[in-house]
């Protein structure tokens, strides 16, 4: 069939039409996707691209009570260098420079550093490491450097910035310090005094928005966060660092002497609760010892011996005997059932009074007055140890509370030997925590306080929370009887045949119980049975200032297990160090005083303190010009508000100076 001309011209326009409505579709997709679909992938390239980081806040210090640092956030600076956004000129003329510039900061070669630059250059390497975890004042030496001082774009600078979190006290005390740790999935870790009070510590994150580079690298995009990360509170425990470090080496030495598995201290001011010094320490599987775990916290265990005093408390509160009740030990064993109730003297101690046989720590004594008291009843008998809240956890802010354990009867555990093996601490436990409330309250003549190691929350200089004394029981036990067991617990320590006779002084007075528990008792295999040494108790034994605990499980038996001679000493050496340490001072008499040349005496006698000591002198009472006088003279820079004398000083007296900044006085 000839092809005409119209047949040509008709299948043109055809294909035209074709085109022609191909051209639309793609034009009607175009506008589909721009006016329907356009944010969604928009948005999704957005993400592919750029992406929104968070930023972690400074958490806030940790304090000792003195102002000492136990904690505290400091930020680490990573220096990349982008090779695309310089100028050819602008690095060839300060490759050099810049190079010799890094090589004296972190001491590799010039030449190491200029074919590191060159190779990233060569390659449009945009995201080269230059230089790791530096600190503040290397990290604003490196924005100086040649080129890097032209900024991210011109410069090719890339910053990096991550908060680390340091122990300025190293190992001590560093498991009560603690952690607090964010997992990939959100989900924390909280362990201590920064585990307990994250939510003040912690601070709001930041945001910042960071541009995807090759090989699946981000870079931040300018030089300022989206949302700038606020940081944490500060928060001032009640540690204090020198019967910390005294407590730490304390029980750290013994340990080491007794070859212990693991042991803890725990010292607490009397009247308020206020924990001064927590140390647990456990051996490693090359002999050596560190704070494992928080020992005094969170591990239960039968306390042995040093339970007596809560069963002389009860026993004397229900009238079951009286201190100068009469009790026969008979040989030193006494049989109940099937069991054997033994004393460690061998032949026992005949027929003594309930006093004494405290104060030798018979088990046999205590055995049969507890069974022989209370067996026709013994729902009073736990009532009673529950009416002084033994069964209770202390509800404390740090997790991981060991659970006590106070049965009662027809509870599973229960037997006909319960009251027996109570007497003396078995079937019963107990934290080393727990043990010292209920010894802090006897010292407190019956007032029981909850251990508190945190005192105030603060921002800067303003106050944001305090925590104040807490009553868990204002009377567990009457005056009277708070008395004489407090005489007992001196007579331990000062009586020749005391458990702890060996640890008296002259010098200073203490009063406490030794305690020596067997662990592994069940299996009745000698060989793996073990021991734990405890000595808890309070000093001066007249008016306790400070209680304290120490707890010590499976010693070396071939060294020694018993409480008085394992713990004592430790205990002994705590007190002992802490009257010598601890001046007692509190406010300056002289505040009080109407003398014309108060303020001469002051200032003469911080003149002459500073030329022998670097501490923060107390100046409250002063005229505020006279305290701006001195506490400059020292190099410590003075904020002042209100006018007339020095009613509150923000750093505690005694602080080192090289630690202080700036103090802030407040006159009325």
């Amino acid at each position: 069939m000839p092809v005409t001309e119209k047949s040509i011209l008709t299948r043109l326009y055809v294909v035209a039409g074709c085109l022609f409505l191909f051209a639309g579709a793609v034009l009607f997709k175009l506008v589909s996707i721009q006016m329907v679909h356009g944010d969604k992938y928009r948005n999704l390239a957005m993400k592919r691209t750029e992406k929104m980081f968070t930023i972690a806040p400074n958490r806030g210090n940790l304090y000792s009570d003195d102002g000492s640092l136990l904690a505290t956030s400091v930020s680490r600076y990573t220096i990349r260098f982008d090779a695309v956004t310089v100028s050819d000129n602008d690095f060839k003329e300060n490759v050099k420079p810049l190079s010799n510039a890094f090589s004296k900061l972190t001491g590799k070669t010039s030449s190491h550093y200029q074919q590191l630059l060159r190779k990233a250059k060569t390659n449009k390497n945009r995201y080269t490491l230059l230089v790791r975890n530096l600190d503040y004042s290397d990290y604003m030496a490196v924005k100086d450097f040649p080129l890097l001082n032209k900024g991210p774009y011109k410069g090719g600078l890339i910053v990096e910035q991550k908060t680390v979190r340091e122990h300025p006290l190293g190992k001590i005390a560093e498991r009560s310090v603690g952690y607090e740790r964010k997992d990939e999935n959100g989900y924390y870790t909280r362990v201590g005094l920064e585990g307990a009070f994250g939510q003040y510590l912690r601070g709001v994150e930041g945001k910042r928005l960071k541009q995807k580079i090759a090989k699946g690298q981000w870079k931040p995009i300018g030089m300022d966060n989206i949302v700038e990360p606020k940081d944490g509170y500060d928060v001032i425990s009640t540690i204090d660092i020198n019967i910390q470090d005294i407590a730490h080496h304390a029980l750290l030495g013994q340990l080491e002497k007794y070859k212990a598995d693991h042991g803890t201290v725990i010292v607490m001011e009397t009247k308020t609760g206020e924990v001064k010094a927590i140390s647990n320490l456990g051996m490693t599987k090359g002999g050596k010892y560190y704070e494992r775990l928080n020992y005094a916290i969170g591990e239960s265990h039968e306390p042995g011996s040093t339970f007596k005093l809560m069963n002389m408390v009860a026993a004397l509160e229900d009238k079951v005997i009286d201190t100068s009740s009469v009790v026969d030990t008979e040989k030193g064993y006494w049989r109940i059932y099937n069991h054997r109730v033994k004393d460690t003297k061998h032949g026992g101690y005949g027929k003594l009074s309930i006093s004494k046989a405290f104060e030798v720590s018979s088990n046999v004594a205590f055995a049969k007055t507890i069974h022989n008291g209370y067996k026709e009843n013994p729902e009073k008998y736990v009532d009673r140890l529950r009416s002084m809240n033994l069964h209770n956890e202390l509800n404390l802010p740090i997790k991981g509370e060991g659970i006590p354990v106070i049965r009662y009867p027809e509870e599973k555990g229960w037997s006909g030997l319960s009251l027996a093996q109570m007497a003396y601490g078995y079937e019963v436990a107990m934290t080393p925590l727990q043990v010292l409330t209920f010894y802090n309250a006897i010292a407190n003549d019956g007032e029981m306080i909850k251990p508190r190691m945190i005192k105030e929350v603060k921002e800067w200089n303003r106050s944001v929370l305090k925590f104040e004394k807490e009553v868990i029981n204002p009377s567990i036990c009457s005056k009277e009887t708070a008395s004489k067991v407090k005489q007992l617990l001196k007579n331990v320590v000062e009586k020749e045949h005391g458990t702890g006779h060996r640890l008296y002084s002259p010098n200073f007075s203490m009063a406490g119980k030794t305690g020596t528990a067997q662990k592994n008792y069940v299996a009745k295999d000698p060989d793996k049975l073990r021991y734990i040494s405890t000595f808890a108790g309070y000093f001066p034994a007249e008016n306790p200032k400070y209680s304290c605990i120490v707890v010590i499980h499976e010693p070396d038996k071939s060294v020694g297990y018993y409480g008085a001679d394992v713990s004592g000493p430790v205990f002994k050496s705590v007190a002992q160090k802490v009257f010598a340490t601890n001046p007692m001072i509190d406010e300056v008499e002289m505040l009080n005083s109407e003398d014309q040349n108060l303020d001469d005496s002051y200032q003469k006698y911080y003149v002459e303190a500073q030329k022998k000591y670097n501490k923060v002198p107390n100046v409250k009472g002063m005229s505020g010009m006279d305290a701006i006088s001195i506490l400059e003279n020292l190099g410590i820079k003075v904020e002042v508000h209100g006018n007339g004398k020095v009613k509150k000083q923000s750093i505690s007296q005694g602080t080192d100076i090289n630690k202080v900044d700036k103090i802030v006085l407040e006159l009325s």
